[in-house]
């Protein structure tokens, strides 16, 4: 069972700097976009991280986050809106060892709840200044100084899109229904931005990060052109939001983007990307191409994480701090999120590496 080599303890302004490639830090920093309920559990169980905490303790779920950051030696906690937007989803049994109780979910890919110009009336688009704030207003009192928020600020454009209509439908709506693909891309830019307007009042969110995934192996999920029409005028506005209230703005987007990337850099103005996959793009291979502009996150391959050995891992996190540090502008984690199919133990040789590096 893996043990930490040295512990290390949150330091929020040498993350900000570090995203703000203000030069190499003096150590790892760490980030992942999401780690799932199954590797929290098994973290907690493992190494007995909430027994001060009370199960009847309303901010149970809160304390309980930054307890496993704090141990795992990550700077921020993450926390957004309670948005909620309901879609259509499949089923199928999960075969990993941490088991997802009721399945895995996937999104259906041939319909949803916004097909027609009728659907789109009586879908029931959420008024974004009553969608409760709980957890970033308890953060915003009680997250430990050398910790900082990272406001999850949505931007689901591409996702919800095809969630909404099915991806099927959408293809379909982009040739002979371009008004309805407008008038929900319309409604997204609003609430998405209603969101970003509400994340940044609280003064311990100190990044925003967007998650819309738009692409796949080889290319974009709908047309380069399309992402320029419907998707990408709404990150760059949340954008201009984030920056304006002097936050740097995070993107999480899967796939091949190698097409809107010069978008993404020149007129979206992201800050930092995340997400690589290898046979994509390696992270070192962004770092030299455009790590000069943007910050890097990720990276370490989620294949490769759960078929390597421990001295594998280590070798990989060596090689690609080795390269993506200097300058500042890199954080380590995985090249997409700790889903409960990685191994537990690689995840922690990974971040143990991490701690090791530059001693």
């Amino acid at each position: 069972m893996i043990e930490f080599s040295r512990e290390i303890k949150p330091d929020a302004e040498a993350f900000l700097a570090n995203l703000r490639r203000e030069g190499m830090p003096r150590r790892v920093h760490n980030l992942e976009f999401w780690i799932d309920d199954e590797i929290q559990d098994a973290l907690c169980k493992r190494f007995d991280l909430t027994a001060g905490i009370s199960r009847n303790d309303p901010y149970l779920a809160e304390k309980r986050q930054i307890v496993i950051r704090r141990f795992l030696g990550y700077d921020y906690v993450m926390a957004g809106l309670e948005l909620e937007m309901f879609s259509k989803h499949v089923t199928t049994a999960d075969t990993s060892e941490l088991a997802r109780q009721g399945g895995r979910t996937f999104q259906d890919e041939h319909s949803g709840p916004v097909m027609s110009w009728e659907d789109f009336e009586k879908y029931p688009w959420p008024d974004t200044a009553t969608i409760s704030d709980r957890s970033l207003a308890w953060y915003e009192q009680n997250l430990p100084d050398d910790m900082c928020l990272i406001g999850h600020g949505r931007g689901h454009f591409a996702e919800y899109l095809s969630a909404l209509m099915g991806y099927e439908t959408l293809c379909f709506a982009l040739y002979d229904n371009r008004d309805l693909v407008e008038a929900i891309a319309g409604k997204l830019r609003e609430i998405f931005a209603g969101v970003m307007h509400r994340i940044v009042q609280f003064n311990r969110v100190k990044a925003v990060l967007a998650s819309d995934d738009m692409g796949f192996k080889t290319g974009t999920l709908i047309s380069p052109d399309d992402l320029r029409e419907f998707v990408l005028p709404g990150h760059k506005a949340l954008a201009e939001l984030a920056h304006e209230a002097g936050r740097p703005y995070l993107l999480h987007s899967c796939g091949n983007l190698r097409e809107i990337m010069p978008d993404l850099l020149d007129d979206v103005k992201i800050d930092a990307k995340h997400s690589f996959e290898d046979t994509i793009e390696l992270v070192t291979d962004a770092k030299s191409q455009y790590g000069d502009r943007i910050t890097l996150l990720g990276g370490i391959d989620v294949d490769f994480l759960c078929r390597a050995d421990e001295q594998g891992i280590r070798k990989r996190v060596r090689e690609t701090l080795d390269v993506c540090m200097p300058g500042g502008g890199y954080c380590l984690g995985t090249g997409n999120s700790v889903a409960n199919y990685i191994p537990l133990e690689n995840y922690l040789i990974m971040l143990d590496e991490g701690r090791r590096y530059g001693e």
